[in-house]
């Protein structure tokens, strides 16, 4: 099961930080990723982690302002937004992917097995 926490109402340029609680004993067996889906548009990669954390992608759009990270002893994954702007607004899900390669990042929905409920970002501008 994977609960994410951390959305809120911000402006423009504010910061938020997004948390992803998973639950079970073999987190560190799964690579993280983070998407979001903005109102009446597609689910799209945001960010994504290996299972090991030496290894993180980005979306160009978020590049630079977004940090991915996670604290395997936790069960945790967060995303660190700052600069944000009001396209960042979407629903944020957390998801997670069963891999044995630890070195794997994935940006693909497809390689995620469980996604979390979703937490709302809105930048105002």
């Amino acid at each position: 099961q994977l609960v994410e926490s951390g959305g809120g109402l911000v402006q423009a340029g504010d910061s938020l930080r997004l948390s992803c609680a998973a639950s079970g004993r073999t987190f560190s067996m799964y690579a993280m990723g983070w998407f979001r889906q903005a109102p009446g548009k597609a689910r799209e990669f945001v960010a994504a982690i290996s299972r090991s954390g030496t290894s993180t992608i980005y979306a160009d759009s978020v590049k630079g302002r977004f940090t991915i990270s996670r604290d395997n002893a936790k069960n945790m994954v967060y995303l660190q937004m700052n600069s944000l702007k009001p396209e960042d607004t979407a629903d944020y899900y957390c998801a997670a992917a069963a891999t044995a390669n630890s070195g794997a990042a994935y940006s693909s929905q497809y390689n995620y097995n469980y996604w979390g409920q979703g937490t709302q970002v809105t930048v105002s501008s």
